[in-house]
């Protein structure tokens, strides 16, 4: 079974800097695709930024030019930096993975690490 655990999250205010972690483990073979999205209440999740293996990240426009993602493939694990915070990035963030294994291949999510901007 594969887990996914995230790190970083915090309270910042306005203008502010955080950087979320994410490491996969269990046993796999690979993972082809690492990211993260953001939800918060009553809203849809939401893509901010992923990148697949051998491929240039992607992002969230909102996240264009303020936030990074970063992916160690032997390590298994993904980061988020971001920067310029905005209160509207307020949101928990979801680490997410596709991932092969014995028997599929298949997405998994991590629980989530809350983010806060505010002043």
């Amino acid at each position: 079974q594969v887990q996914l655990v995230e790190s970083g999250g915090g309270l910042v205010q306005p203008g502010g800097s955080l950087n979320l972690s994410c490491l996969a483990s269990g046993r796999f073979f690979s993972i082809n695709a690492m990211g993260w999205y953001r939800q918060n209440p009553g809203k849809q999740r939401e893509l901010v930024a992923a990148v697949t293996y051998g491929l240039s990240p992607n992002y969230a426009d909102s996240a264009k030019g303020r936030f990074t993602i970063s992916r160690d493939v032997a390590k298994n694990m993904v980061w988020l930096q971001m920067n310029s915070l905005k209160p509207e990035d307020t949101a928990v963030y979801y680490c997410n993975a596709q991932i092969r294994t014995i028997t599929s291949f298949d997405e998994y999510w991590g629980q989530g690490t809350q983010v806060t901007v505010s002043s």
